[in-house]
């Protein structure tokens, strides 16, 4: 028995998909994706310490709308004086039974440059509940379609995908980064 399924049909599923969910994206969000996205050129000290280096986004109690997880931040000015490794700071952030959206802004080094790049990751943790699972994947085309110009996208599945910064360095580039966050890959 063959299933013949055209691709226009997958589209149209997607579609439906997305709109059963029917979750939005405030407007806390968009704000913070397009500060996290803009640099400034010559910040001063205080916009400096208070830029996000990671957040965390989730659904609300009605599973209506994609919000800032409260007080799951990484501000730039808590490196190096609350948080060690922003890296390992942002994992554990991570809750280990259920599903998040995040940005982490990624420094790292190349053997021709130093760069700054945005990351979009999928958490979806083999222990999460089905029904979350489930919500988190088919309202992540809303959130995504608000974060234009992200060049780093990564669903990870359970600490075993992300606890190594090795993992996000292959993400960022492969074999040619040589540093992650200041120190050796």
């Amino acid at each position: 028995m063959k299933i013949h399924i055209s691709l226009k049909s997958v589209k149209m599923t997607n579609k439906l998909i997305d709109k059963a969910s029917g979750v939005t994206v405030t407007d806390e969000v968009i704000t913070v994706f397009n500060e996290m996205k803009v640099r400034k050129a010559q910040p001063n000290e205080d916009e400096k310490k208070k830029r996000k280096k990671a957040v965390l986004f989730c659904l609300s109690e009605d599973k209506k709308h994609i919000i800032l997880e409260e007080g799951q931040e990484i501000l730039t000015g808590d490196v190096g004086t609350t948080v060690e490794d922003p890296y390992l700071h942002f994992v554990k952030m991570l809750p280990p039974n259920d599903c998040r959206y995040a940005l982490y802004d990624a420094t790292y080094e190349t053997k021709e440059t130093k760069k700054e790049d945005l990351v979009f990751i999928f958490w979806a943790p083999e222990s999460a509940p089905l029904k979350s699972k489930m919500i988190y994947a088919s309202s992540k085309d809303a959130i995504k379609k608000k974060f234009p110009g992200i060049k780093h996208e990564w669903q990870v599945n359970g600490l075993e995908d992300i606890k190594d910064r090795r993992t996000l360095a292959e993400k960022l580039g492969g074999s040619s980064v040589v540093t992650l966050e200041g120190g050796p890959v």
